[in-house]
C-alpha cells in the first residue's frame, strides 16, 4: 500500500487504516477471549493487550475503557449482521430483526453480561457507539417495517429491546429468553399481519 493507505474500518475514535484494523480486531478478539476466562470484572484493557500482543499504551489508543472496548465488541457484531431479509410479513422481518439482535452475544453469557454493562458507561466513546448501535438497530426495524412505518411503533419496539436488554443484564431472564420475549413484545405492539 502506497502511503495514502486505504482507510477501511472507522473506529469510534478515528479512521483506520488497514494495519491498525487488524490491531483493533487483535483487541476485541482478546477482549472475547479475556472474559471467558475472568469475567467482565477482571477484564482490564492492560490484559487484553497483553492477549493481543499489543503494548498497552497502544490499547489505550484505541480504547479508552474495558467499557469502551466490549462495547466495540457489540457494535462490531451488529454491523456484521446481514441485511434485512424482504421476504415474509413485516412482524416476521421485525421478529427475525428482534431475535438476531438479542441473540447476537447470548451464546456467551459472560459476554452477555458485559456488554449489558459496558454499554451502561458514561465515557462519551461508549455514549458515541450506544447512539450508532440505537441508529443502527432502528435501521433495521425500519426495513422490516418497510415504506411508512409508523414511529411511534418503532419507538415501543425500540423500548421493548432495551428494556429487554437491561432486564436479560439483570440475571431475571435469560438472552435466549429474551428473544422469545420480545417476539410476544412485537406481536402485542404490531398491528395485526399484511
Amino acid at each position: 500500500m502506497s502511503g495514502n493507505q486505504e482507510l477501511i474500518t472507522e473506529s469510534t475514535r478515528r479512521r483506520l487504516t488497514e494495519r491498525q484494523a487488524d490491531t483493533v480486531r487483535r483487541l476485541t478478539d482478546a477482549a472475547v477471549e479475556e472474559i471467558r476466562e475472568t469475567g467482565f470484572d477482571g477484564l482490564t484493557v492492560r490484559n487484553v493487550a497483553k492477549r493481543a500482543g499489543v503494548a498497552p499504551a497502544t490499547a489505550y489508543t484505541y480504547f479508552a475503557s474495558k467499557n469502551h472496548l466490549i462495547t466495540e465488541v457489540f457494535w462490531r457484531r451488529l454491523n456484521a449482521l446481514p441485511p434485512v431479509p424482504a421476504g415474509g410479513t413485516r412482524r416476521e422481518r421485525v421478529n427475525e430483526v428482534l431475535r438476531e439482535v438479542a441473540l447476537l452475544v447470548s451464546d456467551e453469557p459472560e459476554l452477555a453480561a458485559a456488554c449489558t454493562a459496558a454499554m451502561l458507561g458514561s465515557d462519551p466513546d461508549v455514549r458515541e457507539l450506544r447512539m450508532r448501535i440505537g441508529v443502527s438497530i432502528r435501521r433495521r426495524l425500519e426495513a422490516a417495517m418497510g415504506d411508512g412505518a409508523d414511529p411511534r411503533i418503532l419507538g415501543a419496539l425500540e423500548l421493548a429491546y432495551a428494556g429487554a436488554l437491561v432486564h436479560a443484564g439483570m440475571g431475571y431472564t435469560s438472552y435466549a429468553r429474551m428473544a422469545d420475549r420480545l417476539a410476544e413484545m412485537a406481536e402485542l405492539i404490531l398491528p395485526d399481519p399484511e
